[in-house]
């Protein structure tokens, strides 16, 4: 009986130590916004929005005057949308509508970071366009870096939007685990950001881009989203590491994007 109960407590602890480096192995949350749009020359209005467990979350609205469209930017798991002032240029310039917002516990959003949080926080983004902005459904894009391509995903299956695009992302936690735990079996981690499974409920069309030179994502995992996704779709394949690929790449980043959203009727 006393090795048995040895035995459940090794169990548990084992368990309680996965989730603790699953935790930290996902989520590298900043609390300390470090600049804003207007460093870059950018106007914007700060917002705060409250999901639907009631966690306040803050963001960015940044208004194009010759704007037709709002894209909503899921950023990464690190950091917060104080490091995303470069990109917010680029799709700026592309005459877009921006709303960038933190997931709870980053910046000045509250909460913990979570799977089923970020998922929220994303559709409580979404409403707060629709609601307070009068933002059209057809009129919204979804963009998500990395992690955040999943949280985009799950958002464009459950959500009427215009158009989807990712960039970094990977398929699932299964498909991950299995790099960067070879020994551990997927299922004892909690977390499952299947985007392989969900993007085949995703109708609008999609953008994917992914890097051959990523080192965090293999390349074959991007591969492996779009052919997984429905058409219509686009691949746009660029160059650099998962965090400066689209600088590295910048004039191939942006006009792939310009050509994608030109093909968009509602554009």
């Amino acid at each position: 009986m006393k090795s048995v109960l040895q035995l459940i407590v090794l169990a548990i602890l084992f368990l309680l130590s996965v989730r603790y480096i699953e935790r930290r192995s996902i989520y590298f949350p900043m609390r300390e916004i470090t600049a804003n749009p207007q460093s870059v020359g950018l106007p914007y209005e700060e917002v705060y929005f409250e999901t639907s467990d009631n966690k306040r979350l803050n963001g960015w609205f940044i208004a194009h005057h010759k704007a037709k469209s709002t894209l909503i930017f899921c950023h990464g798991n690190a950091g917060n949308i104080s490091h995303r002032l470069e990109k917010l240029s680029m799709f700026y310039n592309l005459g877009l509508n921006l709303f960038i917002f933190d997931y709870r516990g980053y910046g000045k959003s509250q909460g913990r970071p979570c799977e089923s949080g970020l998922y929220k926080d994303a559709k409580a983004a979404y409403d707060y366009l629709i609601r307070e902005r009068r933002v059209t459904k057809e009129g919204i894009i979804l963009y998500g870096e990395s992690i955040g391509g999943i949280v985009a995903i799950d958002l464009a299956q459950n959500k009427d939007i215009g158009a989807l695009i990712t960039e970094e992302t990977f398929t699932s936690i299964k498909d991950m685990s299995g790099i960067a735990y070879p020994f551990f079996p997927y299922f004892i981690f909690s977390s499952r950001f299947d985007a392989f499974s969900k993007i085949k409920n995703v109708g609008c069309p999609k953008l994917i881009i992914h890097s051959i030179d990523d080192e965090i994502i293999p390349f074959r995992l991007g591969e492996k989203l779009f052919a997984a996704a429905r058409p219509p779709k686009k691949f746009l394949q660029i160059r650099g590491g998962h965090n400066s690929a689209f600088l590295e790449s910048e004039e191939q980043f942006k006009e792939g994007i310009k050509s994608f959203l030109s093909g968009l009727r509602f554009l």
